[in-house]
């Protein structure tokens, strides 16, 4: 399913006011097509649906998921500490506007700070979310490659001798956690192969 229409599924459930749905799905997409989303684009939610439909029945509400997913990176900026803040935030003013309950929306902001540290929440469906968003560490070797040029580009105003060390910063803590991933299905899926990718990097740091 494209990634339009399942936002105006989405959106429908809550308000039948086309003309609304169409102009936030039109402020959303101008956001994920900025010059200088090499990785924080659609391509990246695109994945983060496919992973997440394969586990489709064993998250509680797919919809609140699926909003999260689409504003988790709504806002982003390489040189920002406050992006998923502004994300949750973005999101907060969409969807009061559709008429979506208070703790519907609080939810939704809780999955997109989940998104900052990946953390394990106890919350089973935002540790999907969660997993969904690093299930990119885990592809094979040459798709991990291509998502680390990709995040290079996005920090291309830090110099090597600022990026390297706060990339390997960023890689060790991960290496640190008891697994990287918090679910099991993902854990077994991705989680050995992400140990590799990370340790590989490193080396190549």
């Amino acid at each position: 399913m494209q990634l339009r229409e399942r936002f105006l599924q989405n959106s429908l459930l809550y308000t039948q006011d086309l003309h609304l749905i169409e102009s936030f799905w039109t402020e959303i997409e101008k956001r994920y097509t900025e010059k200088g989303r090499h990785y924080h684009n659609f391509n990246h939610l695109e994945n983060m649906f496919s992973e997440l439909d394969k586990v489709k029945d064993d998250i509680e509400n797919y919809h609140i998921i699926s909003f999260s997913v689409f504003y988790h990176d709504v806002i982003y900026d390489a040189s920002s500490k406050s992006n998923e803040e502004k994300s949750a935030r973005f999101s907060e003013k969409h969807l009061q506007q559709i008429g979506a309950e208070a703790g519907f929306i609080e939810k939704i902001s809780q999955q997109i700070m989940a998104t900052k540290f990946h953390q394990k929440s106890g919350d089973n469906d935002t540790d999907y979310l969660v997993d969904a968003d690093l299930s990119v560490l885990g592809q094979e070797p040459e798709n991990y490659k291509d998502y680390t040029q990709k995040i290079r580009k996005e920090y291309s105003v830090y110099p090597d001798f600022l990026y390297n060390p706060g990339r390997k910063k960023v890689l060790r803590h991960f290496l640190e956690s008891e697994s990287i991933f918090k679910t099991e299905y993902f854990k077994a899926k991705y989680e050995r192969q992400a140990r590799k990718n990370i340790l590989s990097e490193i080396d190549g740091l």
